[in-house]
Parts: C-alpha cells; sequence; structure tokens
C-alpha cells in the first residue's frame, strides 16, 4: 500500500507524516498524534463526539480521509487552552455542568466553538442548531446551551 505524504498544522504545529489512504483524520489524530479529546463513538457521522475544525468548519473527523488534512489547519479540543488557561467555552462547560460523563464534551464544545467562531450572540435555537449532530446521552441538552450562552458572554467580553 502506497503512503501518501501530507503536511498540515494542528493546534498552531506544523505536521509532515505519510498515511495510507484508508486511514480516517480520527485514526491520524488520535493514533499518530496521540491527541485523544476526539473520540471515536459511532464511526458513521452521527454521534459528533469525534468533532475538531478543520478549514474553519467542524467536521466529524471518524469521516475525514486523513489524506484530505494536506494543506488544513485542524484544531481539537486539546488546542483550544493557552497554556494553562482554559478556553471560555472548557470553563463554562466546567462552572455551568454542561457535561456528565465527559465522552460527548469535546465534540460538542468544538461545535460551539465552530458556532461562536461565525456568530457570537446565537439564541437558544441557534446553539441547538449549532450543536445538532452531537449526541448526549447524559444531559438533556438544558446545561449544554447554558453553557454555550455563558461562555458567548465570556468571549464578547474580551475573553
Amino acid at each position: 500500500m502506497e503512503l501518501k505524504e501530507i503536511q498540515f498544522v494542528i493546534n498552531g504545529e506544523s505536521q509532515t507524516l505519510r498515511v495510507a489512504p484508508h486511514r480516517t483524520l480520527l485514526e491520524l489524530i488520535r493514533e499518530e498524534l496521540k491527541l485523544t479529546g476526539a473520540k471515536e463513538g459511532c464511526g458513521l457521522g452521527e454521534c459528533g463526539a469525534c468533532t475538531v475544525i478543520m478549514g474553519g468548519r467542524a467536521v466529524n473527523s471518524c469521516l475525514v480521509p486523513a489524506v484530505e488534512a494536506d494543506g488544513q489547519e485542524i484544531t481539537t479540543i486539546e488546542g483550544l487552552k493557552e497554556g494553562d488557561k482554559l478556553h471560555p467555552l472548557q470553563e463554562s462547560f466546567v462552572e455551568h455542568s454542561g457535561m456528565q460523563c465527559g465522552f460527548c464534551t469535546s465534540g460538542m464544545i468544538m461545535s460551539a466553538k465552530s458556532l461562536l467562531d461565525r456568530n457570537a450572540s446565537p439564541s437558544p435555537g441557534e446553539i441547538r442548531e449549532g450543536i445538532a449532530g452531537n449526541f448526549c446521552r447524559c444531559t438533556g441538552y438544558t446545561k449544554v446551551i447554558e453553557s454555550i450562552q455563558a461562555a458567548a458572554e465570556l468571549m464578547k467580553g474580551g475573553r
């Protein structure tokens, strides 16, 4: 099997890797780069646990062939914090109990980040739409929506 060399930036760090054409972006992120925040839930793009931001938009990394990362900028949950300082979305999910078991949390936060990058003041309905591809079996989504609203307010305040 022929490997393809790809170059991309992940969490601000340039990478050059050789990947097999059948590998997914999720496999590349978790197995090669050892960034384990994105989770494999369903492997079918239905649950959102593997959501990362690629090229400025939220994607299900379990569906993206790794070779499509070539030339892209990718952000995972690990890339949101600055040093020891959590991103306002991460802080908000902790403070407002936007998570229970935590399995879906990184995907929820990455979808919310993508939404807030496009819309700094989303309504509750727009938040629901923005996280629609992310499933949580523990919460009723109320705390998730509250967490995202609180983060939006924090981010408008210059954080």
